[in-house]
């Protein structure tokens, strides 16, 4: 069964996902129902609904997974892939929406049970303008409150160079001796993960 519902503190939704084999024999359902009736009488919530089915609870998160497809139908999208502590969570969102003002639109979503979030900063086309407004900006605000450059999507190819926002120079020059150790050849996944200074 899904719950979403709306802050009336922040412009934030939420979703509840909440997967069981039978909700009724544990009392599941009435628990999310009780839930959801305090949490908007207790003003914690402004709105918010109970999936009743199956079809019902897939069209909720059929609204959560066309965001990146909607974001990238108006233009440009800038992903991160950060892993905050969950508290800290939005205020990057708030925080770029500042620093970027009118240059885009920054849109942050996520997992709030492991602090990771999907920011997307979305423009009419890419410019140089507002990447710099963003890197290295996101990279050390990650790192100052003691997040992951990387969350569920890896380093990869892309953020392989920046893994020093988020691990130390002793850890990573250790990451590379464990590589030489099992890869000696440097033939498994070249250039992913470690810097590319440590690759050659």
């Amino acid at each position: 069964m899904m719950v979403v519902g709306e802050s009336n503190s922040m412009d934030v939704s939420c979703m509840c996902r909440r997967v069981s084999k039978n909700a009724e024999a544990v009392g599941g359902l009435e628990k999310l129902e009780a839930f959801l009736l305090s949490s908007m009488e207790g003003g914690l919530i402004s709105d918010g609904v109970l999936a009743q089915d199956i079809n019902q609870a897939s069209s909720f998160w059929r609204i959560r997974e066309g965001v990146p497809e909607a974001l990238m139908k108006a233009g440009a999208v800038y992903k991160y892939d950060l892993s905050l502590p969950v508290k800290k969570m939005y205020d990057l969102v708030d925080d770029m929406r500042i620093r970027l003002g009118d240059l885009a639109k920054v849109v942050g979503y996520g997992h709030l049970g492991d602090g990771n979030l999907h920011l997307n900063v979305s423009a009419p086309e890419y410019d140089d303008k507002i990447l710099e407004q963003i890197e290295p900006y996101v990279y050390e605000w990650t790192s100052k409150h003691r997040g992951s450059i990387s969350a569920e999507h890896g380093l990869g190819l892309m953020k392989a160079n920046k893994i020093y926002y988020s691990k130390s120079a002793e850890t990573v020059q250790t990451m590379a001796s464990i590589k030489k150790l099992l890869d000696p050849n440097g033939i498994l996944n070249p250039y992913k993960v470690l810097p590319h200074s440590l690759n050659s």
